[in-house]
């Protein structure tokens, strides 16, 4: 559980700093500030994500498919609501259908065939 969290907090430090720069209108701001603006963020990025993967993740079992997939997971979710409630941006047929088929990606990354005997 530990790992969820901090991949959480991670992911909403990244979209954040990725991403919100597109709700004020930047494009006289010069590249170099935008980027080390980015770069302080992220930092705090680093401060959750590494623990998750090289921690927390390995001791509770997960392998590096797995974590690399939970990481993508929370990572749409989290830009998800973000570009929902943050940029205003709408909710399309295609972008629910193409979630869906993520999430079956994800049901196959973690079957677990039931052995047989």
């Amino acid at each position: 559980m530990r790992t969820i969290i901090c991949l959480v907090i991670s992911n909403c430090f990244m979209t954040y700093a990725w991403y919100g720069h597109l709700k004020k209108n930047t494009a006289d701001t010069p590249l170099i500030r935008l980027v080390l603006i980015s770069w302080g963020i992220a930092f705090f990025e680093y401060c959750f994500m590494v623990p998750a993967n090289n921690k927390f993740g390995q001791l509770e079992g997960f392998s590096a498919f797995q974590l690399k997939t939970i990481q993508e997971v929370i990572s749409l979710v989290v830009f998800g609501l973000f570009a929902v409630f943050f940029l205003n941006e709408p909710i399309r047929w295609n972008y629910i259908v193409a979630f869906l088929l993520i999430m079956g990606a994800v049901y196959f990354m973690f079957y677990s065939p039931a052995p047989k005997g």
